[in-house]
């Protein structure tokens, strides 16, 4: 099948008006060459392509790619049941700096060079070394998957392969700080100002060193062998199913006890619900106050269950509380000049990245405690890991231990 043209951007002598011609049909853009016309021009031959994407063309802009991209991400990178995954966010994420700098491009132009203009943009926004790496892998990706739909030749996607990934240490490109297991008597004093319902996802997952999405998702029909000493939990759906592995999480005595009461309702139902914990919320405060009565409306468009994102704000919430974070930094006027308010929410960033932590760290917290009792081995089984590095990741060294053992022996 033979390439096709992209429709031209043109002017319109008599009317003064930018126009295009796609299928025959002449469509006015506005004045010619103004931002507004360049614009719906993008829209119009983005919306041609999505519709005859089944043609051989490899005289796309990058702009057409992206849009060809993301629409196969977001049918693509689902859960079974049709939920998006965090991974069309981040190729989103990947792309926004792509069609800012080279939308209008073509594919056929698009080289290595551009390549490490996007990356150099990604360490002006003061992204981390690991962090700009994934956004690149996820836009050589798109640029494969032009190939294997002939959107693309295979030239320009194998010169991209040739922009290596940034190295620690050889660039002067931030470092991100390692995810820390969060100290016991920290959680201790947080989990007093968690709802009930929270405090029970908290004290579950720390026991069990489950992932936060898969805590969240908790449902009775996931739980099994409930006649035995062990109840096994087995998630609807996990982070590596799409590549075939199952996920199998025990729960001992201490954790059948705080799931039991979240077991006694339908069993499709979510254990545990934001409604639920938003409820407890205002029965907390008194009934008289007319702003929690008028805040009752919000359990009508509550989610029906937690994610990441929530489970970690209600966190968040209850440490600002339990560590005093200043007032003025916890709720900031949107009547105070952009300066002062600017200044303010800087300050209670670095006052939450101080203060605050986050569900995944229980996750690292339970790992280390099982690897100083049981071993690194017994670490890997308990967190599902398929690989002894990553575990590693998750299971921090207890320095102190080595120390004393090399008092003796070294």
């Amino acid at each position: 099948m033979r390439a096709r043209k992209r429709p031209r951007y043109s002017l319109h002598k008599p009317s003064g008006q930018a126009r295009v011609i796609i299928k025959g049909k002449h469509h006015y853009l506005g004045a010619f060459d103004s931002r507004e016309s360049h614009e719906l021009y993008e829209k119009l031959i983005s919306d041609w392509v999505l519709a005859d994407g089944d043609q051989i063309l490899f005289d796309l802009t990058v702009n057409e790619l992206c849009v060809l991209f993301i629409a196969h991400a977001v049918d693509h990178y689902c859960r079974k049941d049709g939920t998006p995954t965090g991974t069309t966010k981040n190729v989103k994420e990947a792309l926004r700096y792509v069609v800012k700098l080279f939308g209008r491009t073509q594919i056929k132009d698009f080289g290595p060079r551009k390549l490490k203009v996007v990356r150099d943009a990604m360490i002006d926004d003061g992204r981390v070394r690991s962090n700009i790496n994934r956004l690149i892998h996820w836009i050589r990706r798109t640029f494969r998957w032009g190939v294997e739909n002939e959107y693309v030749s295979v030239g320009v996607y194998t010169a991209l392969q040739a922009v290596a990934a940034l190295q620690p240490g050889r660039s002067k490109v931030k470092e991100s700080e390692p995810v820390a297991a969060v100290a016991m008597d920290v959680v201790t004093q947080t989990v007093p100002h968690l709802t009930s319902v929270v405090a029970a996802m908290v004290r579950l997952q720390l026991l069990t060193g489950a992932r936060p999405g898969e805590i969240t998702k908790m449902r009775p029909c996931d739980v099994e062998n409930l006649n035995k000493d062990v109840w096994v939990y087995r998630p609807s759906s996990h982070k590596t199913e799409h590549r075939g592995k199952r996920r199998v999480i025990h729960l001992g005595p201490e954790a059948q006890k705080i799931l039991k009461p979240f077991l006694g309702r339908n069993t499709e139902a979510y254990c545990f619900t934001p409604a639920e914990a938003l409820q407890e919320s205002f029965d907390r405060r008194s009934s008289a106050c007319p702003r929690t009565k008028k805040k009752q409306s919000a359990l009508k468009h509550i989610g029906q269950t937690y994610n990441k994102d929530t489970f970690n704000r209600a966190i968040c919430r209850a440490c600002e509380v339990a560590f005093e974070m200043p007032n003025e930094l916890r709720r900031i006027s949107a009547s105070l000049p952009m300066e002062e308010k600017t200044r303010r929410q800087d300050l209670a960033k670095a006052w939450r990245a101080e203060n605050c932590w986050s569900a995944g760290q229980l996750r690292h917290t339970r790992a280390t405690d099982i690897r100083e009792k049981y071993g690194i081995e017994a670490a890997q089984l308990v967190l599902g890991h398929s690989d002894l590095k990553i575990t590693e990741i998750y299971a921090e060294r207890n320095d102190e231990r080595v120390a004393d053992i090399m008092r003796e022996v070294g």
